[in-house]
């Protein structure tokens, strides 16, 4: 196997694994207010401004069943409703209710206790580091997703 074949497999096999740890963190995060850490990741999409389900899909990098399926999930319970999209009839907006934003509140004493023990394990430039890198990876990939 190439230098480059070998890259790429460690680097895909870091990032499951990053992404099974961080929904572990997610979930004994997001269980206190009620919540799983995919109903969080949807909600959390749409605090600032409300999105449609395919707008939430892009940017959480998910499939639009898969956030179509939360959503209404959400909406079900009370944590978020559809409001009219005055750009598309058809693709409503997802935003949180008072219910939803609430829930999102008892979870961030945690995430921040969480934060603040991660940065203090690397350290803030680390950290700082890290990010980059993840960043610099995703740019690479859409960028090479678009040739193809």
């Amino acid at each position: 196997m190439s230098e480059s074949a070998e890259l790429l497999s460690g680097m895909a096999l870091r990032a499951f694994r990053l992404n099974g740890q961080f929904l572990q963190v997610a979930e004994g995060l997001a269980r206190p207010s009620g919540m799983t850490a995919a109903w969080w990741q949807v909600l959390g999409a749409v605090l600032r401004e409300p999105l449609p389900v395919a707008g939430i899909a892009r940017v959480m990098g998910m499939t639009r069943q898969g956030v179509q399926r939360i959503a209404d999930l959400l909406v079900e319970r009370g944590l978020a409703e559809y409001r009219p999209n005055p750009a598309h009839r058809r693709a409503k907006l997802l935003s949180p209710t008072q219910a939803g934003r609430e829930a999102i509140a008892k979870i961030v004493p945690g995430h921040q206790e969480f934060a603040d023990r991660l940065v203090g394990e690397l350290g803030v430039e680390d950290a700082r580091q890290c990010l980059e890198a993840l960043q610099r990876l995703s740019a690479a990939l859409d960028r090479l997703a678009e040739e193809s």
